[in-house]
């Protein structure tokens, strides 16, 4: 980790200026540049915005609800952040890892468990009922992500109420 501290200081750099400062510099730049040299110059537009806080009280309520309206289209109804999870996860170096949730929940116990049940049944030994009681959690665990349920200890808030998420 060491021999990365440069990349990570970077990386943190990137994310400081591009999310935060630029946003902020930009939307204060548009505002200023736009108001001063486009509409206190035509009469017509003087007279909807009058003042400079005027135009931005007047921006805010029209651009704030149209660009969460666009935020919400790119991660919901196009393709593109889809796309950009797939570059993410195909450049992330620990991917090799099973996720949070229903991997390591149910895929991975699944598969362990049949392992270990074609084991037994390869030595003609029969199940415990500590081996069916496992079973069943498993399953009510699968039935649960059939339906659409979520699985896991740490979904976020946002996400799922916390009645949902009761195992």
């Amino acid at each position: 980790m060491r021999n990365r501290l440069g990349f990570r200081i970077w990386f943190y750099f990137r994310q400081g200026w591009g999310t935060y400062f630029a946003l902020i510099f930009a939307a204060v730049n548009t505002s200023v540049v736009t108001y001063y040299l486009a509409i206190e110059r035509m009469p017509i537009l003087k007279e909807i915005f009058p003042s400079f806080a005027n135009y931005l009280v007047i921006m805010a309520v029209i651009a704030i609800p149209l660009l969460v309206f666009v935020g919400y289209i790119h991660f919901k109804r196009i393709p593109a952040y889809a796309s950009e999870a797939d570059v993410s996860v195909s450049s992330n170096p620990y991917v090799y890892r099973s996720q949070p949730g229903w991997q390591i929940e149910v895929i991975f116990p699944l598969y362990l468990m049949l392992s270990k049940y074609l084991i037994k049944t390869t030595k003609n030994e029969s199940l415990s009922d500590s081996d069916l009681d496992e079973i069943t959690k498993i399953q009510s665990k699968i039935e649960k992500l059939l339906r659409g349920g979520f699985i896991g200890k740490n979904i976020p808030r946002s996400i799922v109420s916390p009645e949902e998420n009761e195992d």
